[in-house]
């Protein structure tokens, strides 16, 4: 049996540097997360990008994010690249342990955002991306509404979690300040 062919891959996951690997050249992102690397926060939902339950950050030099679907974007895509997954959101110890979840992580438990939740990690991951530009860019407190809906609304909640996601992500938001009044 001929073997697949290889290319080494260079990234970083969650602040830790991680290869070189070598890797299938066709392999698609999450299957090195949940394969390679052992983490399987990320879920594969549909397999072709529609749900986003898939969805990882994806760190510019610029200091912007951007949600990426990694059940169909190639590995090697993100070879020098910065990704962070959900198990990169919370504050651990030194033994790896979680002493404290990030506000929207808590937000989300506080207003119970989720059922079965399959497609959390996306929604955390949207909510994360939508929070950072806010502290670089806060936006009037009128627009918010329409922010969270054009940075959620493309997540598919097959237990019809929506109103829970929408109000945490709008308690977190309030809570830090980034909607201005006027």
């Amino acid at each position: 049996m001929a073997e697949l062919p290889t290319r080494s891959l260079s990234l970083t996951i969650n602040g830790e540097a991680i290869g070189p690997v070598d890797v299938p050249e066709d392999l698609m992102m999450i299957d090195f997360l949940h394969e390679y690397q052992g983490l399987t926060g990320s879920r594969l939902g549909c397999g072709q990008g529609i749900c986003r339950a898939c969805v990882v950050i994806l760190d510019h030099d610029d200091g912007t994010s951007e949600e990426m679907r990694i059940c169909i974007t190639g590995a090697h895509f993100f070879n020098g690249k910065r990704i962070r997954t959900i198990e990169g959101h919370a504050e651990r110890d030194a033994a790896g342990d979680i002493v404290a979840l990030n506000p929207i992580q808590q937000k989300f438990i506080d207003h119970f955002a989720f059922q079965c939740s399959y497609c959390a990690p996306g929604f955390v991951n949207a909510a994360t991306v939508l929070v950072e530009r806010l502290q670089r860019d806060p936006l009037a407190a009128g627009e918010l509404e329409g922010a969270i809906e054009q940075a959620l609304g493309e997540h598919i909640c097959r237990c019809t979690g929506y109103v829970r996601y929408y109000q945490a992500t709008r308690a977190v938001i309030e809570e830090l300040g980034l909607a201005k009044e006027g």
